[in-house]
């Protein structure tokens, strides 16, 4: 089993990277990548958690990004080197702003009646990182809400008309991914269906924007799509596949799995696969796609 998309508490997931790496062995997965949120803390611990036992774990990061058009989208990176300066400098960047925005939020939601406080937002000893999905359990923590899924309820909580106010700044998807490619990895478009901007056209419209959009990210250096993934449906892998070979891009395969904590129902190596799929093919393209670029 392959599965390239996985998060742990070095970002907003719930899980050690050793326990996330033991628990993906024990699901029957050979090859892995951590790939935390705008960071990379954690990956050290999973590569060496790999070797201790027996599994593959390949470094990587997701990086929140917007293009010229400010469309958000979220892109993978895979293989990079971890020392590689001016990624670890852009990513420090991005630690500071994240912090920036998470005052506001908590502001914005002590201005709704929830008197969080930073220190309700540490969720382990040592914790660096703080997300919105930390604010959420937080929430379900202090019995604001009854559920994780409730801190997202429409108008209220994380979604109410305060914290909607609060935007984070972004760095750009040309910026990220080259900043990947100089850093000798493999960068990837991360849940194609999540892209918001496109989602609010009209179904067959979207197709033809996601299109265009393909294009576009594959002349700023897009190297790979991640077309299986946990809520896309048999039609959309398809399309998505259809899309990848037209563009020459890499196919990978990722659940987005955070922790057991999020009753999200996602598992490891939890998406739909087709008579196309082929972890092998897929996990050697990254492999390969990794070696090209460090010769470059």
């Amino acid at each position: 089993m392959i599965d390239l998309h996985l998060h742990t508490y070095y970002s907003d997931g719930t899980m050690s990277p050793e326990a996330l790496v033991r628990l993906a062995k024990e699901r029957g997965a050979d090859t892995i990548a951590i790939t935390d949120h705008d960071g990379m803390r954690g990956l050290a611990e999973g590569i060496e958690a790999g070797g201790i036992h027996g599994i593959l774990v390949i470094p990587g990061v997701e990086l929140s990004t917007e293009d010229d058009e400010k469309i958000y989208m979220h892109i993978l990176g895979y293989g990079f080197d971890l020392n590689n300066t001016a990624l670890n400098e852009e990513i420090e960047y991005i630690r500071q702003k994240r912090i920036e925005r998470n005052e506001k939020l908590l502001s914005a939601l002590n201005e709704i009646g929830c008197a969080l406080t930073m220190e309700d937002l540490q969720l382990r000893d040592g914790q660096d990182y703080i997300g919105k999905p930390t604010f959420a359990l937080a929430l379900l923590r202090k019995g604001y809400v009854s559920s994780y899924g409730e801190a997202y309820a429409e108008g209220k909580f994380m979604r109410s008309e305060a914290v909607r106010r609060v935007h984070r700044e972004k760095v750009s998807a040309e910026k990220a991914i080259g900043l990947i490619r100089g850093a000798g990895g493999v960068p990837v478009l991360a849940h194609p269906m999540k892209i918001a901007r496109l989602l609010k056209s009209e179904e067959e419209n979207f197709w033809d924007r996601l299109d265009e959009q393909l294009a576009k990210l594959k002349r700023l250096g897009l190297l790979g799509m991640e077309c299986y993934y946990s809520s896309h449906t048999p039609e959309d892998t398809k399309r998505l596949v259809c899309l990848a070979e037209k563009y020459e891009l890499i196919v990978t395969a990722g659940s987005d799995f955070h922790g057991t904590e999020y009753e999200s129902g996602i598992s490891i190596g939890g998406f739909y696969t087709d008579s196309k799929f082929d972890e092998n093919t897929m996990a050697g393209q990254i492999q390969n796609g990794i070696s090209e670029k460090m010769m470059l």
